[in-house]
């Protein structure tokens, strides 16, 4: 197991900056995810670790050990890509023995490792099969499998699940935590998928346009996220946006009226901010509850989804404005209804102009 600190690492291709001084620590045995658009540098990023790239400038350190300019191999780290990258030849067994071969060890060696390996990763039945008689995740697996027996100081994850079908990733997903479990070593998995994100990692790295936009667990991004990017990227589904203006500050919150003239309070700290100043409000769909009042936003219902727990509506303010909301699954409405919504104040998030969040004074304590 090890640490991996980066500092300052930049990347660039010709005049195009492509990583944007990026510095953060990964700490011993941390489960660590990349997350973000296409385009946005994590797979880059990745590659730099992984020494396949190199950056323009700044410093790597692997357990410590500054590991610039070192070959691949010389990093003991261990990379699982996208494709499987299977010998279709070989035999599981061979395919996960394969690393080993190479390093000329014993025959001993090679069959007690790859013998633990398949045993962590449900393939003993399977060693003697050859890759075509695989399912995608039994294939992942192998992939998987290579990796572990090089027994590498850190594990590096390029989109690994990007290839299986939506329920078999919902299964890897879940068998990827309990790897990690196991095997307690440093693991930075890079994807495209926030709820892949949220539901493997322990910290986060949301990147945008090669920019770290926040680092935290997470909570911390669903609750407490520092710019409207990542408010905007994590959740599903994603959270609401209003343009708006604020008519009051105080020392509790602020007040804002929204595009379609109705106003809205959000417990946060607007110390600086002045009256007239333009906002963005957001507000999660799971957020929203319908008012048995009649008060709050006024919503011309469009679409329904009935997910059996919950019930996903769309719809449009009367200025026109996109909202959606996660509600009761039992909740009675349909699409060209009229209905209310309502929304806590505390959990009301508010942007400035240029869409950084300002601090909520009420968020859970993470």
């Amino acid at each position: 197991m090890a640490t991996l600190q980066l500092d300052q690492i930049t990347k660039s291709f010709g005049q195009t900056e492509v990583l944007h001084d990026i510095s953060l620590t990964v700490e011993d045995g941390e489960f660590i995810v990349f997350v973000g658009p296409s385009g946005c540098g994590k797979s880059t990023l990745l590659r730099i670790i992984a020494g396949l790239d190199d950056q323009t400038s700044g410093a790597l350190h692997i357990g410590g050990e500054e590991v610039t300019g070192r070959e691949p191999i010389e990093r003991g780290v261990a990379m699982v890509f996208q494709s499987y990258a299977l010998y279709p030849h070989l035999t599981v067994f061979e395919n996960i023995a394969f690393p080993l071969r190479l390093q000329k060890l014993p025959k001993a060696d090679v069959n007690s490792r790859v013998e633990a390996a398949a045993q962590t990763l449900d393939l003993m039945d399977r060693l003697q099969h050859k890759p075509s008689q695989l399912s995608g995740g039994q294939r992942q697996r192998v992939a998987i499998g290579r990796a572990i027996v090089r027994d590498p100081k850190l594990f590096l994850f390029d989109e690994p699940l990007s290839n299986l079908d939506a329920s078999l990733r919902g299964a890897m997903r879940v068998e990827l935590s309990e790897l990690h479990q196991k095997l307690r070593t440093t693991m930075v998995y890079v994807t495209h998928d926030q709820v892949e994100a949220m539901t493997m990692a322990n910290r986060i790295v949301v990147l945008n346009g090669g920019v770290l936009e926040q680092f935290g667990t997470p909570m911390e991004l669903y609750h407490k996220p520092r710019t409207r990017f990542v408010a905007g990227f994590i959740g599903q589904p994603g959270m609401n946006f209003f343009r708006a203006t604020l008519s009051e500050v105080t020392d509790t919150g602020v007040t804002a009226i929204a595009s379609d003239q109705s106003n809205l309070t959000a417990h946060v700290d607007g110390a600086g901010r002045s009256v007239g100043a333009a906002v963005e409000l957001g507000i999660r769909p799971d957020d929203l509850q319908l008012s048995t009042t009649g008060d709050g936003l006024q919503v011309a219902v469009r679409v329904i989804e009935r997910l059996g727990a919950s019930t996903i509506m769309y719809g449009n303010l009367h200025d026109g404005t996109a909202i959606c909301a996660a509600l009761d699954g039992l909740a009675r409405l349909s699409p060209g209804d009229t209905v209310h919504l309502t929304v806590d104040p505390d959990t009301v998030h508010v942007f400035d102009a240029g869409g950084l969040a300002l601090p909520r004074r009420t968020a859970p304590d993470l």
